[in-house]
């Protein structure tokens, strides 16, 4: 009888010690990993000191291209939620991020826009356009949605993360009218931009500028000669001063533009980069979503004005 009392007694200290292990595993920061430096950059704005926020993709990394690495398989393994872009910008994680969200809570930050938000491609039947982040209230709706469901992950910061999200959104919405006010620099023949490839459409309808790419919303697209031959006759025809390159993409099909304009006697500049699917190095003010948006500003009015 003893001996069933102490392996009973025992039995339940380990049950207790276990409990207690994960009451302290929980009480751990909330380890919340994202796929791309955008994303991460936000969270760190809305989520405080008291989490611990993680991108897979660094400064420059092309996300449409990214394939996850075995160091990535770790952290993704360690992390408590999974915050993703969605809207296939992640075209190669697709199945990873799919297998992840049976273990653990995955979240989209296009999830938290409405439909009409959403730009169509043109280049594929109902495919969608990903670069959400240059509508800067696109943007917020997104990362509105992430903050309520991190809330509910956990939510004995869903006050702080409020209160943090009422905060950054007003930095937002400054940046909104510092970007107006930039671009009001421009004459109406000058507000057209033509880039690497299509990333730029959420920002040119917000911002009412012309927008077209090289290649389509994904770098994945292939370009042809007939693209590039339309496109040196676009550039020529609306007598453009600049077309720009991205950090993310290959300058090499921007160029032949600029070779095809100059073989007709056109001279256009290549100019840039600009930030498109990836921030900026973290010392450099492009670092930030807010110093990005304001980097590629400057870089645009001063290249076409």
């Amino acid at each position: 009888m003893k001996k069933l009392i102490y392996i009973l007694i025992a039995g339940l200290a380990l049950v207790s010690c276990r409990l207690d292990e994960e009451k302290d595993e929980r009480l751990g920061p909330l380890n919340i990993v994202t796929t791309t430096g955008i994303i991460e950059d936000g969270l760190i704005n809305i989520v405080g000191p008291d989490c611990e926020v993680t991108a897979l993709m660094g400064p420059g990394t092309d996300p449409h291209m990214y394939k996850p690495t075995p160091g990535d398989i770790e952290i993704l393994d360690e992390a408590d939620v999974i915050v993703a872009n969605g809207l296939h910008l992640e075209g190669k994680m697709a199945e990873m991020l799919e297998k992840y969200s049976k273990e653990k809570p995955l979240i989209l930050v296009s999830d938290g826009l409405d439909k009409e938000d959403i730009i169509k491609s043109a280049d594929f039947e109902d495919a969608n356009d990903p670069h959400i982040w240059f509508d800067t209230e696109k943007w917020m709706k997104g990362l509105t949605h992430v903050t309520k469901e991190l809330g509910e992950i956990e939510p004995e910061l869903d006050s702080v993360f409020q209160v943090n999200l009422a905060s950054y959104e007003k930095e937002v919405k400054k940046l909104d009218s510092w970007v107006k006010r930039k671009l009001k620099k421009l004459d109406e023949n000058s507000k057209v931009l033509v880039t690497s490839h299509d990333a730029f459409s959420y920002f040119g309808k917000r911002y009412d500028i012309e927008v077209k790419g090289i290649q389509g919303i994904s770098t994945l697209s292939e370009v042809g000669l007939k693209e590039i031959a339309d496109m040196v006759d676009f550039v020529i025809e609306r007598k453009l001063k600049a077309i720009f390159v991205e950090t993310s993409t290959s300058d090499k099909t921007a160029q032949s533009i600029v070779d095809g304009c100059r073989a007709k006697g056109y001279e256009v500049n290549l100019l840039g980069p600009l930030y498109s699917d990836a921030l900026g190095e973290p010392d450099v003010d492009a670092g930030t979503y807010i110093g990005m948006m304001k980097a590629n500003v400057i870089t645009i009015v001063e290249g076409l004005e």
